[in-house]
Order: C-alpha cells, then structure tokens, then sequence
C-alpha cells in the first residue's frame, strides 16, 4: 500500500466533442446534465441548438423536450467513445413538470436516456432514487384538497446507471481492486435501490447569477458511485462539471478525474474547493472508520476477519485489505491540479 498520485484535469468545453479524450480512457463517468424542460435550462439548450430554440419559441414543448435530448445524445455517444470495456457511466437526472397552454404534464427525462444509452449498446444496470430538496411542503399540488386535478410532486431524482459492454475484467487478486474495497455494511446501504439517507444541497456559490446557472449535486452521491463502481487510480469523467462536485470526490477517493464544463465562469472559483481538499479527505476516511467501528460494536455476532491496515474487525475476507487514502499535497498544474495521496492514519489528528 504505497502513496498515491492522482492528475485532474478541467477544461472549458462542449461536451459533444470530448477531443482531448482518447478512445477507451475512462473507467467511471459520474454526471448530472441539464435537465430538459426545467426552465432554468432553456437558454443553455436553445442556444446550442436552434430547433429547440424554434421549438420554444412556437410553444411546441415535446418538439423542444425531443430537441434537449437530441443535444445531451451527442453527449452520451461521446461517452460510449471514451469509456473502456466494461466501464460505467452513472447519470443523474430529475424528471420536469410543465404547463404547455392550459395543459399540464411530466417530462420523464429518466425514460428517454435509458432509451438513448440502450441504442448506443450500453447495458442498463438498476437505478437509484434519492430524495431531493423540496421549497414546499405540500406533497400534491393542482387543486388543494378536492378532486380530481391535483398532482403529486416531484421529490426524488434518479441515479442511472449504465455499463459499456461485458464487465471489466482483473488479475487475480488485483491490489488496487482489494484496496479499493468497501465495507460490509457500506455495501448494502450504497447499493440499496432507495438512498433515504442522501439530503439535497444547495450551492454556495459567489454572483446570484452563477448560482441560478448552477445545479444541486450533493458531495454524498459522486462519492458513493465513484467507490462503487472504480478502483484506486482510475479516470472519472464528468462532461457537465458545473462547480466540480465529481472532481472532489474523485480526489478524496484516490481516482484521476477530467471535467468539461461549457461555461468558464465555474473554473476559478474551484481554487477553494481543492484548497479544502485534504482535510475533506481525512475527514471523510474518519467518518468512515468510526461508521464502521460503530458498526462493530452494535453487532451481536463475531468477526472472522480483520483489516489488516485499521486493526478492525471486518465480515469478509475482501475487506481485509481495504485502504483508505488521504490527500497529502496539492499543486496546480497547467491544466488542473496534482495530488499526492498516503495510506490514512487514523491517529493522524484529522
């Protein structure tokens, strides 16, 4: 279990056309795009493409929900390019509500991408839900309390999940794959259907309207799927890097990563967040450790194994070489930054 160097690198671009990506370089994407038919997204689609901006302007809303999704198609095709055999691509998406005219109606954002990521070839694996902020407390809305028009709200966003081809395959025993084990009990809350436990979160970010053109992306959900679904030094992508949510947790799991963002505005504020980075990083390996120590100690039956590194016992035999990095050193490179990892140790005062 050696130290660890990690590259991340962030570019202003349109994700249509990754060109600085080779074919097969990625392991994991983690993304959450625009979502069609949220108002706060019309002029970003619109001006990307110019059917959805006649779309909009003639009040043809499934001819502007179709033309959204055609531009984030090209996006998933360029996916399909760049990920390796067997690599993941996780998607997270809300559904929209509109009124078109005098008419309402729900725009169901997950069931199109499914459909575009199954013609591109990729497998679809189970979804997840999460629960999502809400402004209101009223779980039904159109009517108040008579029937029959009211509607329910919306309050869970999906995490998609899809696997380019056959599952990717390891050496026996790979070091780095058993390193990048997870625990026992981590295992069956992330891979459940239904994370109750993930809260939404609101940017803080500087300029009310680099706020508004932002979007909600907990660092809670990039790092669950980023230990899911890579290994220690693999590449994460994020086509849609919005404020680097993907990236950050790419750097506390000990993963490369590559952001492509279309508005540059986003870029130099990061500085702050990667500044943040390495306690981030000891404080999440902690939290871990003390979830898993608490965990322990409330089971009512033994342990036959232990993780050799932490002295701690675990269920498995695969998670008796679980490591857990910290962030050691960051320095800013010419297109992102370089980061040194080491083991954590608990005892370090983090």
């Amino acid at each position: 279990m050696a130290a660890l160097e990690t590259t991340h690198e962030v570019s202003v671009g349109d994700a249509r056309a990754l060109a600085g990506l080779d074919d097969d370089s990625v392991e994991l994407v983690v993304t959450s795009p625009p979502y069609p038919m949220v108002e706060m997204w019309d002029e970003r689609f619109a001006s990307l493409s110019p059917a959805v901006a006649d779309a909009l302007d003639d009040g043809d809303a499934r001819a502007a929900w179709e033309g959204m999704h055609d531009v984030l198609d090209d996006v998933w095709a360029e996916l399909e390019r760049v990920l390796v055999e067997g690599g993941i691509a996780c998607v997270n998406v809300g559904d929209a509500t509109r009124s078109v005219g005098e008419r309402f109606r729900v725009f169901q954002n997950h069931s199109r991408i499914v459909s575009a990521f199954e013609d591109l070839g990729f497998d679809p694996l189970p979804e997840i839900l999460w629960r999502k902020p809400t402004n209101s407390a009223a779980k039904f809305m159109g009517s108040g309390m008579v029937p029959p028009n009211a509607y329910a709200t919306l309050e869970h966003e999906y995490l998609l999940v899809f696997r380019n081809g056959a599952s990717r395959s390891f050496p026996p025993n790979a070091e780095r794959r058993y390193e990048s084990a997870y625990f026992w009990e981590e295992r069956n809350r992330w891979f459940s259907d239904v994370w109750a436990d993930v809260d939404g979160a609101y940017q803080a970010l500087d300029g009310d309207d680099t706020r508004e053109r932002s979007a909600a992306f907990p660092f809670d959900i990039p790092h669950r799927l980023v230990n899911m679904y890579s290994v220690h030094g693999d590449t994460v992508l994020d086509p849609f890097w919005g404020t680097g949510t993907t990236t950050v947790a790419a750097m506390v799991a000990g993963r490369n990563s590559v952001g492509v963002e279309i508005d540059g505005d986003f870029i130099d504020p990061f500085d702050e967040r990667v500044d943040a980075v390495p306690h981030l990083s000891r404080q999440v390996a902690r939290g871990r450790l003390d979830d898993h120590r608490a965990f322990v100690a409330d089971a009512d039956d033994d342990f036959a194994y232990e993780a050799a590194r932490y002295g701690v016992p675990v269920r498995t035999a695969q998670e008796e070489a679980i490591c857990l990095y910290a962030v050691t050193d960051v320095a800013r490179t010419g297109d992102g930054y370089a980061l040194a990892h080491e083991p954590f140790v608990p005892d370090d005062g983090a």
